[in-house]
């Protein structure tokens, strides 16, 4: 009875088949292994950079370059007596204090925060490359370019903004390419994601084209999956269990909160000299007022520069150069000469690759970038400066370490040795002038200077 049976089955999908006999089932092929997360290499990489910055970081002793801004600010506000520098806002020179709350009045507490900042940067960094592309050697290559790349390593060491702000951007990224990666973990990651983006907004409006840009892309993304009830849809890219209503709370409302948190301190000063009340009005206006000083700085200054300087990495400056404690030491904030220019044709590639291979790790990177320059390009502030290239550089070497990967792949793996290589040896090379040690003499500034307009 069960023959009979089998063979009635086999004959009906035959004549389903047009009389063609199916064919014998195939064994399932094994899925590809998917590549080791390099999370321990990068903690690795992480904690030695982090030591690296603690080496000196209390010298020079006073403050130098826009310490002198932002370290008298941080102390009025714990003392609750004012709200100086208030053309910036107030999250990172809060975190600066806080730093002098924990560790005292002195280059530790001035400094510290930045360093561990920037360490949660160069962290952060690599694990949004990691989650955008799963390519192993352009993670580990991507987290030895950005602590040799010269700008990382300064700003850990100095008490300003641009460190804060980094470190809260890197961390949106993270968050951002975790929950596409891992949806099941997407809620908890977006709610980081937006409330990164609020607090880099609350640190310096340098954050300003990028917020936009990850609600921008969850719609892109949703609006690509086809799905008919776009509004309250679970399904589709790129996070599967989030509607884009969720979204719009967790990327949009979000960091709005955050931001308007930021300025609750300045209700605490007595008096307050902006904000008496948390009402639209009086913090719409504040905005106007901070977007006023932001433009009134017009007077030339020696180290001011353009963005196509920065590109070309020709016009950087000198945090630092002066004796401290009888010695010649200097500050000198400059991109990594080989990878700064090497970054420039693999930014090109990555523009390839995102519109030719619909490499959307790629695309992401390039549009990254562009969001950074255009901003500085089209801002209403007539003096700029190279720090302001700080961003925009580090998404220039997450195209090199893509790229490099990408030849790697080929089996072409000497390009990513040879450059980060290179780098090494040039951070060491240039260390000395990144990180105030002795100097021989007041002209050994040229020695480090390979470009007259590097002077």
């Amino acid at each position: 009875m069960g023959e009979q049976f089998r063979v009635r089955q086999t004959s009906l999908a035959v004549k389903r088949l047009g009389g063609i006999p199916a064919p014998p089932m195939l064994p399932l092929a094994h899925p590809a292994p998917k590549p080791a997360d390099p999370v321990g290499l990068t903690l690795a990489i992480t904690a030695a950079f982090f030591g690296l910055t603690l080496w000196r970081l209390t010298v020079p002793p006073g403050l130098y370059f826009d310490e002198v801004h932002y370290v008298p600010a941080a102390r009025i506000l714990l003392d609750l007596e004012g709200w100086p520098n208030a053309e910036h806002p107030p999250l990172g020179k809060l975190i600066i204090a806080a730093g002098i709350a924990v560790l005292g009045d002195s280059p530790l507490g001035w400094r510290l925060p930045s360093a561990l900042a920037a360490s949660l940067a160069l962290f952060a960094f690599t694990r949004a490359l990691w989650f955008a592309s799963e390519r192993r050697p352009a993670t580990i290559g991507y987290a030895l370019l950005l602590a040799s790349g010269f700008q990382l390593f300064v700003h850990a060491r100095i008490a300003i903004l641009d460190g804060f702000f980094i470190a809260f951007l890197s961390l949106a990224l993270w968050q951002a390419a975790g929950a596409v990666r891992q949806p099941e973990t997407g809620r908890w990651r977006l709610a980081v994601c937006g409330t990164a983006i609020g607090a880099a907004l609350a640190t310096k409006w340098t954050m300003i084209p990028f917020a936009p840009l990850f609600g921008l892309a969850f719609l892109a993304a949703r609006m690509g999956a086809g799905r008919r009830r776009l509004l309250l849809s679970r399904r589709g890219a790129p996070v599967p269990g989030i509607t884009l209503v969720e979204a719009f709370v967790w990327l949009g409302i979000v960091p709005v909160l955050v931001y308007i948190a930021s300025f609750a301190p300045a209700l605490m000063v007595t008096p307050s000299p902006f904000i008496t009340s948390f009402t639209i009005t009086d913090l719409w206006d504040l905005q106007h007022r901070m977007l006023a000083m932001q433009q009134s700085v017009k007077e030339a200054h020696t180290y001011q520069s353009v963005w196509s300087e920065w590109i070309l990495n020709w016009r950087p400056i000198w945090y630092l150069y002066e004796p401290v404690e009888g010695v010649q030491r200097g500050v000198l904030l400059v991109g990594n000469p080989l990878t700064m220019l090497a970054g420039l044709p693999a930014l090109a590639w990555c523009v390839w690759a995102g519109l030719v291979r619909r490499r959307w790790d790629a695309a992401a990177i390039a549009i990254l970038f562009a969001a950074a320059m255009v901003f500085w390009i089209a801002a209403p502030k007539p003096v700029q400066f190279y720090y302001h290239y700080f961003a925009a550089s580090c998404f220039l070497l997450a195209a090199l370490a893509l790229a490099m990967d990408a030849l790697w792949q080929r089996g072409l793996r000497w390009p990513m040795v040879a450059i980060t290589g290179a780098a090494l040896a040039l951070f060491a090379w240039f260390h000395p002038i990144l990180s105030a040690a002795p100097l021989e003499n007041t002209g050994s500034f040229a020695r480090y200077t390979w470009l007259p307009s590097w002077i």
